[in-house]
């Protein structure tokens, strides 16, 4: 019945936001508080919503990616998923950035690696078309605060960043409930999944083959949110997905973001005829708006 609940609220919040301007009111908030609830929300039913998932938050102009400002400027309009990558600094605090330098998304120059937090932080987060902005480069634990009563978080774990870390940040700041961990393959899943039984998975299952090798991994479908890729996959092969419980996540980012933003965004909504679940989006502000008008 929680579940049913969730979803009733995220249909309202779609379908009485503006078109045209922000919401301030906190209807486009996902208020998941435990394990089980995460459990029971991705549990797929064909009454399922779609949803988008913000890559990298969703960055817009003024807004970087990897920022809580940016995360609060996509809640405003949309109800979403907030992805995120975590890289660690030279004294290993944990930090929001995708790449392992700091020139392309900040002020600075050189490897992550290389500078202690405090330095990182006195820099300046750059966005996307490369103007310096006012917001600064957050901490894991900061994101993770931040999501309470919120967001569903998929967080993005960079090479040189130990699981174990990340879990037991999840864990100090009670978030196993709303935080979603994203793996690349059964290995690694499999290993999160020991680390802490209850914890949410995105993983990647792109065909029939990796269903069967993750099926033998042991870990349980209820924890498993299912990548399918970044091509579209037939509605066949969502459905076993769908019946095992499963939701899909379709990887519109790049490619399939172009041809929608050049074609026509009612592209995202064939997306999710066709068995997508969540598209995970560099627009979803948009994306978002071409769902809420199917």
């Amino acid at each position: 019945m929680k579940k049913v609940t969730l979803y009733i609220l995220m249909l309202a919040a779609f379908a009485c936001q503006s078109q045209q301007g922000e919401s301030t009111t906190g209807e486009n908030y996902i208020n998941l508080s435990s394990a089980r609830e995460a459990k029971e929300f991705f549990t797929w039913d064909p009454s399922r919503s779609p949803m988008v998932s913000a890559h990298r938050g969703g960055p817009y102009p003024g807004f970087p990616e990897n920022a809580i400002e940016t995360f609060d400027h996509t809640l405003r309009n949309t109800p979403a998923i907030i992805e995120f990558d975590v890289e660690l600094t030279k004294d290993s605090v944990m930090i929001l950035m995708h790449d392992n330098t700091l020139d392309r998304t900040t002020t600075g120059k050189g490897k992550v690696v290389n500078y202690t937090f405090d330095e990182i932080r006195r820099l300046k987060l750059v966005d996307n078309e490369g103007s310096e902005t006012e917001y600064q480069v957050p901490t894991l634990r900061e994101a993770l605060e931040w999501s309470k009563g919120k967001a569903i978080l998929t967080v993005d774990v960079k090479r040189n960043v130990p699981f174990e870390m990340v879990v037991s940040e999840i864990e100090a700041t009670s978030t196993v409930g709303n935080a979603a961990v994203i793996t690349y393959n059964f290995k690694d899943a499999k290993k999160i999944h020991d680390l802490n039984p209850d914890l949410m998975l995105s993983v990647t299952i792109r065909n029939e083959e990796e269903i069967k090798r993750f099926e033998d991994t042991g870990v349980p479908w209820e924890n498993v949110i299912a990548f399918t890729g970044l091509s579209e996959r037939t509605r066949e092969f969502n459905q076993r997905l769908h019946d095992r419980g499963v939701f899909t996540i379709l990887g519109v980012l790049g490619n399939l973001d172009k041809m929608a933003e050049a074609g026509g965004d009612e592209l995202y909504v064939k997306f999710v005829q066709n068995g997508a679940d969540i598209l995970a989006t560099d627009r979803p502000i948009e994306a978002a708006e071409a769902l809420r008008n199917e």
